[in-house]
């Protein structure tokens, strides 16, 4: 079971005391905190807008009914699940409920392992419900550092904590990560919770200009140095001064420039193409590559020497495919605001698209998933397709139809989730199963019934 539904509360509301014990022991063998109440009434006292867990309620209760006690949960937090429970059959009820709210709803006799994989799915929303409020009040606070870089993986805990750590001081930092990740965000951020706030922040892209135009934006030049400058021109890194100068794509400055940003460096003074005499500069230097620099030494793209005076810290930026759950939160707050911006009405998300989001691959990181965000939120008015469609092309085959069944829909989101998995840990099962966060049987026990398969090469008994 993985972090955010462990040990998460399940507050069990029947008037019959052998079939709270039972469903006591079902939830906590599950690793839930099972809390109980006879009653409607002992049920809302237990229930806040902050409940970090869901409902699971009998229908048929002693005075007031479980579609009754959803109700009044909904006036407290209608985001808060509710699962409903009968022995009657009630479809009409059922579809009602369904209709008013209820998360899900469960037939007598029911099995105990599915009932928890219910409340598992609930909780998981549940949680991310309440990630996304936490996140939605930061950002309101558009100078705190978690509005800049969301996600609460530890890997962006660390990545933020890092970043805070490093900005007080002068040191040259070296950025790395793939295309996508955020690293200019990066950048501002060092400058905007630094030392060097009130300075300015000046950012070029080292590939982003002909060779030709480099080395006059970076040191500028003197009226006359050459054909057409027929004034002084203060280049970008006295522009600088007293602030953050920050290089992106630094492996493509060009070689015959690195020995003169080397010099900058370590003297601390600029030579204006055309120049006397040097200017001094009190500038930090982050720089950022979106490949490994050291590669890019080995290649003689970049000087080794540069190199060594550019990573005093080294900071990596995680890819998305890495941050575990964040890839929702993100694609949530995305929608959310290109919902804004559009004035449309917010789409919703089906199993089918959570479990894409959780297992492509994003090779563009968070740019793609937010370009991704505002295509859903633009194509949901102009004919549903699912999410797999707008990003990659493809899967319109697959697409869930309205007959299907919810254990069908959520078969489909295990099989992708356990086969990413697999494909990611080489068909390593004790690897998959840390990940996950299952034993051994459950985890053959899924495979078994949604018919996986692990991969075999390159497994030995000992990887196992």
């Amino acid at each position: 079971m993985t972090a955010p539904e462990a040990q998460a509360p399940v507050l069990i509301v029947d008037d019959d005391p052998s079939m709270r014990a039972a469903l006591r022991q079902w939830m906590g063998l599950a690793d839930f905190t099972p809390i109980e109440a006879a009653g409607a009434q002992e049920a809302i006292g237990k229930i806040s807008s902050s409940f970090p867990g869901c409902v699971v309620s009998d229908v048929m209760l002693q005075g007031e009914d479980g579609v009754s006690l959803m109700r009044r949960i909904g006036e407290i937090d209608a985001e808060i699940p509710v699962i409903l429970i009968t022995g009657h059959g009630d479809v009409p009820m059922a579809v009602e409920a369904m209709r008013n709210g209820a998360y899900d709803f469960v037939e007598k006799p029911f099995d105990p392992e599915n009932m928890a994989e219910i409340v598992r799915r609930a909780v998981e929303k549940r949680a991310l419900v309440l990630e996304n409020r936490a996140l939605t009040r930061r950002l309101e606070d558009g100078s705190s550092l978690e509005s800049r870089l969301l996600g609460n993986s530890p890997a962006m805990r660390a990545l933020r904590d890092r970043i805070l750590h490093f900005a007080s001081t002068d040191a040259a930092v070296l950025i790395t990560g793939e295309t996508g990740t955020g690293k200019e965000v990066v950048a501002q951020a060092l400058h905007d919770f630094g030392s060097r706030k009130d300075g300015p922040f000046v950012a070029i892209n080292a590939a982003a200009l002909p060779e030709t135009m480099v080395e006059a934006e970076l040191f500028g030049h003197e009226a006359g140095a050459f054909t057409g400058a027929d004034r002084m021109r203060q280049g970008r890194i006295e522009a600088a001064d007293g602030g953050v100068l920050f290089l992106d794509e630094i492996v493509s400055m060009p070689m015959s420039l690195q020995p003169k940003l080397l010099r900058v460096l370590q003297e601390k003074q600029v030579d204006r193409i055309g120049g006397r005499k040097p200017v001094r500069v009190d500038i930090r230097i982050v720089s950022a590559a979106n490949v490994d620099p050291r590669e890019a030494v080995a290649a003689r793209t970049l000087r080794e020497d540069l190199l060594f005076r550019l990573n005093t810290i080294e900071i990596t930026i995680p890819p998305l495919r890495d941050r575990g759950s964040d890839c929702l939160v993100l694609f949530d707050t995305f929608v959310n605001r290109f919902t804004a911006q559009y004035g449309l009405d917010r789409p919703e998300t089906s199993a089918r698209d959570e479990a894409f989001l959780q297992t492509y691959g994003w090779p563009g990181n968070v740019r793609e998933l937010r370009n991704a965000a505002e295509r859903f939120v633009l194509n949901a008015g102009v004919g549903r397709q699912p999410l797999e469609m707008l990003v990659t092309g493809n899967g319109a085959a697959h697409e869930i139809g309205e007959g299907d069944t919810l254990r069908a829909i959520m078969d489909n989101y295990e099989r992708n989730i356990i086969a990413s998995a697999l494909r990611r840990h080489d068909g390593r099962i004790a690897a998959v199963m840390e990940e996950l966060g299952v034993p051994r049987r459950t985890l053959n026990e899924k495979m078994t019934r949604l018919g996986l398969s692990r991969p075999k090469a390159g497994l030995t008994a000992a990887e196992d």
